[in-house]
């Protein structure tokens, strides 16, 4: 049986979401609680890896289980009409204790090809950003960067529509060995919400290592007049890591939304994102 996990977390006090020896991590926290539960070890795999800092509102993540785990979620007390699967979710609650900073929203049987990480279609990122228009709000100090200036939205969108499509956007990414850094960025956008923090809408294939928060970097650089808008595009054809903008701080970065396909081309998505991506 396998299961997807939709998950929430702060990530101001993990070292990312990847299990890592002596650290605290997402993974780890909820690897450790699922454990307890099913009375046996169980692997996430999550739709996306974030980093140290990160947060997410709309992660998602699915486990397998062997027979006996199964037969332990399944089971139920006498008059206990609710649906078994769903309860591991209120379970986990309890693990995890009222005041916890990752939570599992929803605990479901997934359809048949789902694979948490290789059927998602895209991802969606939010960066919110403070400045001298809005101001710092210390209630929003954990997920809000502080960039001191005043940035021109007209400026960093002009430059952000600059980036969509399909490209190679090894300049924006910090290399991995044998990983690609060609991602196709579907939607880009900044806005200024109601108390006029900046918050920037990124949505894409899949992200590379550090490429969100090099995007807002670079779009930032634009909106204060270090840049020009056609200078992101300049950048990202020259291919190369620069120190033209800042990598901007994890803080502000939050996973809001995976997109999955329709159930039943979710196998072939799966099987279509295993193969490496060329321009």
């Amino acid at each position: 049986m396998r299961l997807r996990l939709d998950i929430a977390y702060d990530g101001s006090d993990f070292r990312g979401w990847a299990k890592q020896p002596g650290l605290r991590t997402v993974q780890g926290v909820l690897e450790d609680a699922l454990g307890k539960i099913l009375g046996s070890p169980v692997a996430i795999v999550v739709a996306g890896r974030t980093d140290a800092g990160v947060h997410a509102s709309g992660q998602v993540a699915h486990i397998d289980l062997d027979e006996a785990q199964q037969a332990r979620v399944l089971s139920r007390r006498a008059n206990d009409q609710r649906d078994p699967v769903g309860r591991l979710a209120d379970k986990l609650r309890g693990v995890l204790g009222p005041y916890s900073d990752v939570d599992v929203r929803a605990v479901t049987e997934a359809p048949a090809g789902f694979d948490a990480r290789f059927s998602a279609v895209w991802r969606r990122y939010e960066y919110r950003l403070a400045d001298d228009v809005s101001g710092y709000d210390v209630f929003e100090r954990n997920r809000t960067t502080l960039v001191r200036g005043t940035h021109d939205l007209d400026r960093m969108n002009d430059a952000a529509s600059r980036l969509i499509g399909l490209h190679d956007f090894a300049a924006y990414c910090k290399p991995r060995e044998e990983a690609t850094t060609i991602r196709t960025l579907i939607e880009y956008e900044w806005r200024r919400d109601a108390a006029g923090t900046l918050i920037a809408h990124l949505r894409a294939d899949a992200f590379c290592h550090s490429m969100v928060r090099a995007l807002v970097g670079a779009c930032a650089a634009v909106g204060t007049g270090r840049l020009e808008p056609q200078d992101v595009v300049t950048l990202r054809d020259a291919g190369a890591r620069t120190s033209a903008f800042p990598v901007l701080v994890a803080r502000g970065l939050t996973l809001a939304e995976v997109g999955y396909p329709a159930d039943e081309l979710l196998a072939a998505r799966a099987e279509q994102t295993r193969a490496r991506r060329e321009l």
